[in-house]
């Protein structure tokens, strides 16, 4: 992992404040988000925040599988 478990929920746990005061400023510009969608938009960030964390960093896979034995 590129960073420690902890480290990622502490990230996953600002995103959620983040997600909704997005919303909230892109209301300002006439652009409504449902909850629906918003949800879908806070998911869609995790789930790029956490395939970030786990995939390696040097972007090789199998190195890092043939290494850890």
């Amino acid at each position: 992992m590129r960073i420690s478990k902890g480290a990622l929920l502490v990230v996953i746990a600002v995103l959620v404040p983040f997600v909704v005061e997005f919303r909230t400023a892109l209301s300002w510009f006439g652009i409504e988000l449902s909850i629906l969608e918003s949800l879908v938009l806070g998911g869609m960030a995790v789930l790029a925040v956490v395939l970030w964390a786990v995939w390696p960093p040097n972007g090789n896979a199998e190195a890092e599988l043939s290494g850890s034995s």
